[in-house]
C-alpha cells in the first residue's frame, strides 16, 4: 500500500502552558477530499498552519508522499506542491485575473527588457485563462480586475490559482464562508476538478451541507484532538454536528 500524499503523525503544538494541538494524526490522499471540521477552538486553524508551514509544531511528524519534512517556512511547504488559501484570498483587488494568478511567481519579458523589470503581460494573461479554464473557472477575461469580479468569481480565481500551483495538496480555509448558494456552488465544483487533478484537497468548513455534499472523508477536531475519521457517507448532518460538538460519538 502507497504511502499517503501528505501524512501529520502525532503532532502537537503548544502555545505556552495552552495546548492547542494533542498528538493528531492526519492523512490526505491523491485524489481526495477531507473536510476538516470542529467547533471554534478545536485546533483546525492549528493544524492548517503547522500544515502550512506558518507554524512549526512543538513536537510530531510529518511525511510528504512517505519522505519526512519540516518546514521552516510556508515557502517550503510551497516548494514541495503544498498550496494554502486561508479566508482572506489574498487577491489584489486592483490588478487583474492573470496578474494575480501570477502573483509573487511573474514572468518576465525575455532578453533586456526582462532584465529592466518588464513583466511579460500577455503571456501571463494567456496561461492564466487556460489554468482557470482548466479547472472549471468560467472569468469573461484574464485582464479584467479582480475588483470587477463577483464574490464567488475571486474566490473561485484564489483557488484556481493555487489549483494550478500545487502539485499534490492544496488546503481552503472557509473557501465557501459569505458566499450565496450559487456562488457556493461554483467554489465546490473547482474543489472537484481539483480532485480530478490528482491533487489532494483539504476543506476547512464550518458549512456542514457542504462539507457533506463535497468531501470523500470528514476528520473532527475537538480541543485539540482528532475525535473521528471517517468516510463521508458514515455522517449526516445529525451525526456530524453531534460528533462536532460531543454530544455524540460516531460508532
Amino acid at each position: 500500500m502507497s504511502a499517503p500524499l501528505y501524512e501529520a503523525r502525532n503532532i502537537s503544538k503548544k502555545y505556552g502552558s495552552v495546548v492547542a494541538l494533542d498528538g493528531a494524526d492526519f492523512q490526505i490522499n491523491a485524489g481526495e477530499i477531507v473536510g476538516l471540521v470542529g467547533d471554534n477552538g478545536a485546533g483546525k486553524s492549528t493544524l492548517v498552519k503547522c500544515l502550512s508551514g506558518a507554524h512549526q509544531p512543538t513536537s510530531g511528524q510529518m511525511f510528504v508522499e512517505g519522505k519526512e519534512v519540516s518546514w521552516g517556512s510556508p515557502r517550503d511547504a510551497i516548494e514541495s506542491g503544498i498550496e494554502t488559501l486561508y479566508q482572506d484570498s489574498g487577491l489584489a483587488p486592483h490588478l487583474t485575473v492573470g496578474a494575480n494568478v501570477f502573483l509573487g511567481r511573474e514572468k518576465y519579458q525575455p532578453g533586456l527588457l526582462g532584465k529592466l523589470g518588464f513583466l511579460d503581460n500577455k503571456s501571463m494573461n494567456k496561461e492564466a485563462h487556460e489554468d482557470l479554464e482548466r479547472v472549471g473557472i468560467a472569468v469573461p477575461s484574464s485582464t479584467r480586475a479582480i475588483s470587477a469580479l463577483s464574490g464567488g468569481q475571486r474566490q473561485a480565481v484564489a483557488i484556481g490559482r493555487a489549483v494550478s500551483w500545487a502539485s499534490k495538496v492544496i488546503i481552503l480555509d472557509e473557501p465557501t464562508n459569505h458566499l450565496g448558494a450559487r456562488q457556493a456552488g461554483e467554489v465546490l465544483e473547482v474543489m472537484k476538478a481539483a480532485k480530478a487533478k490528482g491533487l489532494g484537497v483539504v476543506f476547512i468548513s464550518h458549512t456542514l451541507p457542504h462539507v457533506l455534499q463535497v468531501t470523500d472523508r470528514i476528520v473532527v477536531l475537538r480541543l485539540g484532538k482528532i475525535v473521528a475519521n471517517a468516510p463521508t457517507s458514515d455522517f449526516n448532518a445529525e451525526t456530524l454536528l453531534g460528533t462536532i460538538t460531543g454530544l455524540n460519538t460516531l460508532k
